[in-house]
């Protein structure tokens, strides 16, 4: 049997806003992401693209946020269930930091190649 309150849409929000304000306080990976994604959005209102280019990019924007937010709930069970150096542990916080790094490439790859070709940088 799992340990979980039965679902209250109101209960919910308040756990996720608690996740999100113990992200903010503790994660400084976390906060320089989201200043970019705050300086990055106002962009995309105004840029000159289709809807679907600009929520492909909001997308990859909000991606980074979202891998961040799991690598740093991976990091949390783990130092939950061990402070001790352990390989597996290890491993764990590795995968975590390497979601991170993916979807920061992801995000690369397509802000570069939409604005390369929006200002007409390799033509």
């Amino acid at each position: 049997m799992r340990n979980q309150p039965k679902y209250h849409f109101f209960k919910n929000t308040s756990y996720a806003l608690s996740g999100l304000k113990d992200i903010l306080k503790h994660e400084t990976s976390f906060k320089i992401e989201l200043i970019l994604t705050l300086v990055l959005l106002p962009f995309l209102l105004f840029i000159d693209l289709s809807l679907n280019t600009k929520l492909l990019m909001f997308i990859t924007l909000f991606g980074m946020l979202i891998a961040e937010t799991i690598n740093s709930a991976i990091e949390r069970v783990v130092d939950l269930v061990t402070l001790d150096h352990h390989v597996m542990a290890g491993r764990a916080k590795d995968v975590g930091s390497t979601i991170v790094f993916l979807s920061i490439g992801v995000f690369v790859v397509v802000w570069g190649s939409i604005l390369s070709e929006y200002y007409n940088i390799f033509q």
